[in-house]
């Protein structure tokens, strides 16, 4: 398998890659701001098969600096994890217009992108997981701050089904995750001192699985995945 995971310099990113490394047969392309993080994963891996961009999901140059990588290292694309987020903990009253742009920005307008440049490259069939969040979800438990950060999941849920119906005749399958708490530095961010009940790692291991064979039982879902709330 072909694999894209984005966010991959930490917590469940970082995870993923390890866990999609395992198998010989797997090529991952492991996209990060943080090169210095995305070299100590490279150094960990240790395997041809993993490659990586210090890349900016804001930035503008997708076409000419992003696709030409995955090209080169991958050719097709089976997988594609749309694992990357920005989180603001921040009172309605304060949030400013930046604070909108840079949230939308990162977590609904770079998995459009993404998945909108890639098109061309994707297999038949292919699988793309968006990494949503339970704060996304309608009816779920909310918390005072995060409003901006939910908004945004939320949109990025009903993206994942409007794109599952577009994709259908071309076989690519968009499903998304809503994740309750794991143990991350996102999380440690937005409830200081809370204990989650999963790890980074455990959480990589049922994302990895759904990867490879959720698009046989779903196609346009925004499944719950959580323990807690938070």
């Amino acid at each position: 398998m072909n694999v894209i995971i984005t966010g991959a310099s930490r917590g469940i990113g970082y995870e993923l890659c390890k866990a999609f490394a395992e198998k010989p047969d797997n090529k991952i392309f492991a996209l990060a701001r943080n090169g210095e993080k995305l070299s100590n994963l490279a150094a960990e891996i240790n395997s041809d098969r993993f490659h990586m961009l210090a890349f900016d999901l804001n930035n503008r140059d997708y076409k000419k600096k992003l696709l030409p990588e995955i090209k080169a290292s991958l050719g097709r694309v089976d997988i594609l994890i749309n694992n990357a987020g920005a989180l603001l903990h921040k009172p309605f009253q304060e949030i400013t217009d930046e604070d909108f742009d840079a949230v939308f920005g990162m977590n609904v307008k770079s998995p459009f992108r993404l998945i909108r440049d890639l098109l061309p490259l994707f297999n038949k069939p292919a699988h793309i997981i968006n990494i949503s969040s339970m704060g996304g979800v309608q009816g779920s438990v909310k918390f005072p701050g995060l409003s901006l950060y939910s908004a945004s999941k939320g949109a990025l849920a009903i993206l994942t089904e409007c794109l599952a119906l577009e994709f259908k005749d071309q076989q690519i399958y968009v499903n998304a995750l809503a994740i309750g708490a794991v143990q991350t530095e996102m999380l440690a961010e937005a409830f200081p001192g809370y204990k989650a009940p999963l790890q980074p790692g455990q959480m990589a291991a049922f994302i990895k699985e759904f990867a490879l064979t959720g698009h046989r039982y779903f196609n346009g879902k925004v499944l719950p995945v959580s323990l807690s709330t938070p």
